[in-house]
């Protein structure tokens, strides 16, 4: 029993060790050559075929040097204020995401709890009276809090190119594992280039290149400030900022963003 114990423990730990320099393989080889696609939007491939039964997609790479500057300032500068500064993580960032979220799990639970209350009240209260009983608060009931970020750009990052959509200690781990490599093997500049070059901006639409001829007509090299900050507004929610990318929040959020471009470092 312990003998059989202990060889699982073993090929555990090596598969685990497997993984990892399956992972520093393909950051190493990120140096020379461009991704032609991430886990994310691979996923995303099969949802469209699978809900909407058809792919439309766009997405075109383009080097460091032809994107924007006032784009990479403006993504920092909504993003990850620290990214040139930090190591791939923001400790403290994370900490204070994680009390807001429980604040906002526990406010949560609290809403569904009084709504289940008063439903159960109101329909005691019918059947007392011999009155048909009250439709459940099906809003109120399924309320979920909102989820608040700590990810700083080069961890978004790991997530989009390796890893799903799961929430687990596990997958959170091996995300801190994976924007350690991608700090070590590539640098900033080549994680900002390869970042803007995947991030999504609405529904089949990835990357600066294609994000400016959606929204602007132009080419990623020609975004000046206030359309880039705009874009950088998005990029927390693009699916549902795309379905009105002139609404009154995106323009005065990314006129905000975008007054603050010059204070912003680049790398």
């Amino acid at each position: 029993m312990v003998r059989s114990a202990w060889r699982l423990f073993v090929l555990i730990l090596l598969g685990g060790i497997a993984l990892q320099l399956y992972f520093v393989a393909r950051i190493a080889l990120m140096t020379v050559l461009d991704p032609q696609s991430t886990t994310f939007q691979r996923s995303e491939i099969v949802r469209l075929a699978r809900d909407k039964h058809q792919v439309l997609w766009s997405q075109e790479w383009r080097p460091y040097s032809a994107i924007s500057d006032h784009l990479k300032r403006a993504v920092i500068a909504s993003e990850d204020a620290n990214f040139v500064d930090h190591g791939g993580v923001e400790w403290d960032a994370l900490k204070n995401a994680w009390k807001r979220n429980n604040q906002a799990q526990v406010k949560a639970d609290k809403v569904r709890t009084q709504a289940q209350a008063r439903y159960e009240r109101a329909v005691e209260r019918a059947k007392a009276r011999g009155r048909k009983p009250p439709e459940p608060p099906t809003r109120a009931l399924s309320v979920t809090p909102k989820v608040i970020g700590g990810s700083t750009i080069t961890q978004q990052l790991a997530k989009n190119l390796f890893l799903s959509g799961e929430r687990n200690f596990l997958r959170k781990g091996q995300e801190f594992a994976i924007t350690f490599m991608l700090e070590g093997l590539l640098g900033k500049e080549r994680i900002l280039e390869i970042y803007l070059n995947n991030v999504e901006w609405g529904e089949g639409i990835f990357g600066a290149q294609a994000a400016a001829r959606h929204y602007f007509h132009i080419d990623a090299g020609q975004l000046s400030a206030t359309p880039a900050g705009r874009l950088a507004v998005m990029l927390p929610a693009p699916k549902r900022f795309e379905k009105n990318p002139q609404s009154a929040y995106v323009s005065g959020r990314g006129a905000t963003i975008a007054a603050r471009l010059l204070g912003v470092e680049l790398p």
